[in-house]
């Protein structure tokens, strides 16, 4: 690699706004971020699925798990 012409690889601390502290290393010491994994909604398992229209319920009528019956086939008339 050349000299003088590659950005310094330090450590460097990533800021929540939920305040939750990260060290890591960068070429920038310090950043902030909006969200972090101890805040999102994903990580801590608070998501909660929005049902827009009966999409969810839709779709799990479509292609959710069927309840096993006796029969295997099923009548011509449905």
């Amino acid at each position: 690699m050349k000299e003088g012409i590659h950005p310094n690889y330090e450590a460097a601390k990533i800021i929540c706004s939920c305040g939750h502290t990260l060290e890591t290393c960068s070429t920038v010491p310090e950043i902030h971020v909006e969200i972090c994994s101890a805040c999102h909604p994903f990580y801590t398992g608070k998501q909660k699925i929005l049902d827009v229209a009966g999409r969810v319920e839709r779709f799990n009528r479509r292609y959710g798990k069927k309840a096993k019956s006796g029969s295997s086939a099923e009548p011509a008339g449905s």
